[in-house]
């Protein structure tokens, strides 16, 4: 049996039988899904340049009786979407389709990435890759308990394709010092998703406050961190277990190095073949025979 559609699919599924101005409602919602519709009706109709009536239209069509019943079905699936491992294990455990975990993994992220990919304005993604390429701007990143990993792994490669690099601890005994040191114009990148991570808003709050401009690498329900941030890019990852899926949050990483690669190579192969040079005088790496 077909399990009933969520909200997001359930407006995407009804886009084609819209009206013009229901559609205009509808795709400002989706684009910044779900934080659009989470605040009053009266802001979210400001936004999409329609009226408030129009909204209600669109929420009926969708099933719901009204603007109040849409949002409420919102915040439970949003209240879902930000369980513990346990609770998300459960979840899809228990329809968990009899085929490999491998292939089912597989699949997941599969749809994960081309989900990504499609929703991924390319002018926000090229604006993000100059600032990073920018050599009067000095770089900064850091991540949350899980998305450290990928603030460590920008930074490592980053710190070969450019000068003025930093990983930032998410200790925040160690802010103050880099801190000091952000000047208005460097670029600060942050990792955080669900269950969002204070430390992050917290840093980023402080990094704005210093006059950086802040790019922030999240989930599709959108760090509090993005409210600050010049330039969002959002990653679907949901995946069969107890804990998200970050390949989607990878490619956009890696993506991003080999883009501004490109816009800085005349001064990036020099450095990399310098650091060759020093790799080959320290002997770093084995050699085979």
């Amino acid at each position: 049996m077909d399990l009933p559609l969520g909200v997001e699919d359930r407006m995407r599924a009804a886009l084609p039988e819209l009206t013009r101005a229901e559609r205009q409602v509808a795709t400002h919602i989706l684009r910044h899904y779900p934080v659009a519709a989470l605040g009053s009706i009266t802001a979210l109709a400001k936004a999409a340049e329609v009226s408030t009536p129009t909204v209600v239209r669109l929420c009926q069509k969708l099933g719901y009786r009204g603007y109040p019943d849409y949002q409420s079905a919102l915040r439970g699936e949003v209240g879902a979407m930000l369980e513990s491992p346990l609770v998300k294990h459960d979840r899809w455990a228990g329809g968990a389709p009899d085929t490999h975990i491998l292939n089912r993994f597989a699949d997941a992220v599969v749809a994960n990435l081309q989900a990504t990919l499609s929703q991924i304005d390319h002018d926000d993604f090229d604006a993000v890759a100059n600032l990073l390429a920018d050599p009067s701007r000095r770089i900064f990143a850091m991540g949350g308990r899980i998305t450290h990993a990928h603030a460590d792994y920008l930074v490592s490669l980053m710190k070969v394709v450019r000068p003025e690099v930093t990983l930032l601890s998410d200790m925040s005994n160690t802010w103050p010092p880099a801190l000091l040191d952000m000047k208005p114009g460097d670029v600060l990148v942050a990792f955080d998703i669900r269950r969002y991570e204070n430390s992050v808003l917290q840093l980023v709050e402080l990094a704005v406050e210093q006059g950086a401009e802040v790019v922030v690498i999240t989930d599709r329900w959108v760090s509090p961190a993005a409210a600050h941030a010049r330039h969002t890019l959002t990653a679907h990852i949901e995946a069969p277990s107890a804990w998200d899926s970050t390949v989607s949050i990878l490619v956009l990483v890696e993506t991003l190095l080999a883009s501004v690669q490109s816009r800085t190579w005349a001064e990036t192969e020099g450095r990399m073949k310098r650091l060759e040079t020093l790799y080959d005088r320290s002997r770093f790496f084995r050699r085979y025979r």
